[in-house]
């Protein structure tokens, strides 16, 4: 059985960690914290251990460094 069969549609809880994560409360997805965009549990692989949230893709966690003033806001 798949690790997160049989959570419906519910958002799951995650402690996020280096290089992996914890599920804190099953679900079978996460929200995007800068596009709000769904992301099934087993497709997560951009998140902010220091800010305790997930992204969509790389482009996302990249915004999300920028407006935490990570990197330097770059305009093309």
């Amino acid at each position: 059985m798949n690790r997160f069969e049989g959570n419906g549609n519910r958002e799951a809880k995650i402690r996020y960690l280096d290089g992996d994560f914890q599920i804190v409360l099953p679900g079978s997805h996460v929200i995007c914290a800068i596009t709000g965009a769904t992301i099934p549990v087993d497709e997560l692989r951009y998140w902010s251990v220091a800010r305790q949230e997930p992204y969509a893709d790389a482009e996302a966690s990249y915004e999300a460094d920028k407006r935490a003033g990570i990197l330097p806001n770059q305009t093309a």
